[in-house]
């Protein structure tokens, strides 16, 4: 069977490794998609060289070099539609994603989350979780939509945290996360 591969575009702000665990999922036949772009706001970021490494281009722009939001997410919007982009994926980025993305791939943004939402959006989800000293950390693939970490929930994973320092946490909030986002998108693009 020949599936049109789905098109994707990863927004990314850090290391990457999220990308990399779908690049990955990717190269091993384990996602049908195709990451068209890498996009970075911080052109210094880990992920733009592993985009690299992957064949995969990467765009990367800095918010402060633009008068608005708008501004730069027109940009993006333009670059994404020249590549045909279908989905966006964000791994990692750092930034609230405005109306002119939102409009223009509605229902097809979508976030992973390092705490079991609704608890927990926004910054350092991992501290936020370890100073509340809560009974479980876990995972959240969601839906975006115009808030923070508010948009429908597509699939969770969680683990007690009992015992566990935050790097333990961490480190098994990735593990999760690498293999928890290639197959929601899977299951996803394959509706």
């Amino acid at each position: 069977m020949n599936h049109k591969l789905t098109r994707i575009a990863v927004f990314a702000s850090g290391n990457g490794s999220n990308f990399q665990a779908i690049a990955d999922a990717v190269q091993a036949g384990e996602l049908q998609a195709e990451v068209a772009l890498v996009v970075t706001d911080k052109p210094q970021a880990v992920v733009v060289e592993r985009a690299k490494k992957a064949g995969v281009e990467s765009f990367s722009f800095i918010p402060s070099e633009f008068d608005s939001k708008q501004l730069y997410e027109q940009m993006i919007k333009e670059k994404l539609e020249e590549l045909e982009v279908e989905w966006v994926v964000l791994a990692g980025y750092m930034r609230l994603i405005g109306p002119v993305l939102l409009e223009a791939f509605e229902n097809r943004i979508v976030n992973i989350h390092p705490s079991v939402l609704p608890a927990f959006p926004g910054k350092d989800a991992i501290g936020q979780t370890m100073a509340a000293g809560a009974e479980n950390a876990g995972v959240t693939v969601h839906f975006v939509d115009a808030g923070m970490d508010t948009g429908k929930i597509i699939s969770q994973e969680s683990f007690p945290v009992a015992g566990r320092d935050r790097a333990a946490v961490e480190q098994k909030i990735h593990e999760i996360e690498h293999q928890l986002y290639p197959a929601t998108l899977q299951q996803l693009f394959s509706r």
